[in-house]
């Protein structure tokens, strides 16, 4: 079994306050992610007409969709954090190397946040996880090995 050096990514930022910071850009990410899914649903809309009909077939996976592409594209990204997450003051890396993660571990972890979501019990254990911690790492960033630290210091 290896161990994972945590010395790298907790030297260029720090875990002190993340919890509460997550769940303030949760906040924000929710709100930007209903408007995305808004600007899509107009989209399937005028697909569905120009499809007879086919492409209303794009709303059930609209909101999960949406959710996961955005998270994907802005965690994933070269920013390493979602809007929420930038306005807070949070980046995401890898927690071995401490680089930022590529869009498909980032799309994972959202997909096992969605997943904890709808699922109260996990939801909770994956919180108490992450008080229990002191590195603040919920049990999603540790089943993707990923860790979320403040961007300034």
């Amino acid at each position: 079994m290896t161990t994972i050096p945590q010395t790298i990514p907790l030297a260029a930022g720090g875990t002190t306050g993340v919890l509460g910071r997550r769940f303030v850009a949760l906040l924000i990410d929710l709100v930007i992610i209903a408007g995305f899914v808004m600007v899509l649903g107009f989209a399937i809309t005028i697909l569905g007409f120009l499809t007879f009909g086919l492409g209303w077939l794009l709303f059930a996976i609209l909101v999960p969709g949406a959710a996961i592409l955005y998270t994907a594209l802005t965690m994933g990204g070269p920013g390493a954090s979602t809007i929420g997450m930038r306005l807070c003051g949070l980046r995401v890396v890898d927690a071995a190397s401490g680089v930022g993660i590529d869009p498909l571990r980032a799309a994972a972890h959202a997909l096992l946040f969605y997943f904890a979501a709808y699922t109260f019990l996990i939801l909770l254990v994956d919180v108490v996880i992450g008080f229990l911690r002191d590195d603040a790492r919920l049990g999603r960033d540790l089943i993707v090995n990923l860790i979320v630290l403040r961007a300034r210091p």
